[in-house]
């Protein structure tokens, strides 16, 4: 369990990031441990300090919000993104989700929402603002998760797949290796075609999908 939870703050205006820091300096778990102005600064800043949350807005010159969480959710032990914007709209908030956020909150409501928001995400869950459920039912409730990632599985070759499944049931690269007939190095090359295809990183999320999937009833 994180015991201080490192937030990278992510807006082009000084004077909001300065009202977040404000804000999160009264959490006892939260600390602010950079700033950036722009999406691609975000990126390389997140890279460099490795914080546990970026709180990222979507729209900003020199690098947008969308563009910067594709970016980070490709990253190893990716951070989460909590999308922190003025729009409510589904045009701007449906990519941002897409992209690999794990929630978003309105700026007029981090005030009162922010840290719950952090520590939502931080738990694994995905932080939706309440009053906005209607934007999201347009654009996720019609969708089937599982649906979505059987298609993506379905993409991968078959020995991604078997990669896929051996990785859930947590067998090591060289044990891995052994039941293919392959070298480590060379389970390890799969496991980043998985994750690109995928868009996973970590063992965790290796496991959900062949839950969802049914793939873990048979050994």
């Amino acid at each position: 369990m994180i015991e201080i939870i490192n937030v990278l703050l992510v807006d082009d205006h000084a004077i909001v990031r300065a009202g977040l820091k404000a804000v999160l300096g009264v959490a006892h778990d939260v600390r602010v441990i950079g700033e950036a102005s722009n999406g691609s600064d975000g990126v390389a800043m997140a890279q460099r300090l490795k914080p546990h949350v970026v709180i990222m807005d979507l729209t900003m010159p020199g690098g947008d919000g969308v563009s910067a969480i594709k970016a980070l959710a490709a990253m190893p032990d990716a951070p989460k993104v909590l999308v922190l914007t003025m729009h409510t709209e589904e045009e701007y908030l449906m990519p941002a989700l897409k992209a690999g956020a794990s929630g978003y909150l309105v700026k007029s409501a981090a005030d009162r929402e922010l840290v719950d928001a952090i520590r939502a995400v931080i738990r694994g869950e995905m932080y939706v603002q309440q009053n906005a459920g209607r934007v999201l039912a347009r654009g996720l409730v019609a969708r089937d998760p599982a649906s979505e990632e059987r298609t993506r599985f379905d993409r991968l070759t078959e020995r991604e797949r078997n990669v896929l499944v051996l990785v859930a049931r947590g067998y090591s690269a060289p044990e891995i290796g052994e039941r293919l007939s392959i070298s480590p190095k060379t389970v390890d090359t799969y496991k980043q075609r998985v994750n690109e295809k995928l868009g996973v990183t970590h063992r965790a999320e290796y496991v959900r999908i062949a839950m969802r999937l049914g793939l873990l009833a048979e050994e």
